[in-house]
């Protein structure tokens, strides 16, 4: 005869692990939440959809974030925080002023074009014109970050003569996300338009290059290009 117990003691070992792993069930629930809200936006989500996804209930899911919309805010954080904190690691102060650019914008290229939910959910934000940005303090920290690593390595290219003097960091920093951007966010109504697959191999690498070279001739001063003849150092 089976133990009648075997099924609540199941349910109870697996009850137990979720206790024991809040920090486990919480992250899960928030990889679930980036994946969901990038796929049918914040209005389209549910929290039921998000439970099944990380494998839980609705319960868990506002036991640890309450609501949709801080559920909605979390999944932001995380992802502004995973390319801030790379970012910060790229050790540009240990390079010269043009390679530490150069570092930056192909980095930024790179994990665009690897990290499509985020570039989906930024786009999501910007149709709601960044109301839930706006109640992040933690999003507004974050993102002075890359300003700040940006304004150092601007010093010293101007200081060494090799920026043009008036290049300001979040003007720099618009110039870098936009192509990186616009190649994943648009990739379908260009290549319909104009019949070209933007993510391509072959167009990787030449836009990869492209946004390296465009920034740079943006930083270098008319003179200093005048006397080298040269796009890129």
């Amino acid at each position: 005869m089976k133990n009648s117990g075997e099924a609540p003691e199941s349910g109870a070992v697996v009850k137990q692990k979720r206790k024991n792993n809040p920090e486990g069930m919480k992250k899960s629930i928030l990889d679930a939440a980036v994946s969901e809200f990038a796929l049918t936006g914040f209005s389209g989500t549910t929290l039921d959809a998000i439970a099944e996804r990380a494998g839980t209930i609705k319960r868990m899911v506002v036991y640890y974030f309450r609501s949709k919309e801080e559920l909605y805010i979390a999944a932001l954080e995380r992802c502004y925080g995973e390319i801030r904190d790379i970012e910060t690691g790229l050790d540009l102060a240990e390079l010269s002023p043009v390679d530490a650019i150069i570092r930056l914008a192909e980095f930024t290229f790179d994990y665009h074009a690897a990290h499509t939910d985020f570039i989906r959910l930024v786009s999501i934000e910007n149709i709601h014109h960044g109301k839930f940005i706006a109640q992040s303090s933690k999003i507004k920290s974050l993102n002075r970050s890359i300003i700040e690593v940006l304004d150092g390595v601007l010093a010293r290219g101007k200081a060494a003569g090799v920026f043009r003097p008036e290049v300001d960091a979040t003007d720099l920093h618009m110039l870098i996300s936009s192509l990186c951007f616009f190649r994943v966010a648009n990739r379908y109504t260009f290549q319909t338009i104009f019949g070209r697959d933007m993510v391509s191999e072959a167009s990787r690498e030449s836009h990869r290059k492209m946004l390296v070279e465009a920034v740079l001739a943006y930083l270098r001063p008319p003179a200093l290009a005048e006397s080298t003849g040269q796009r890129r150092p």
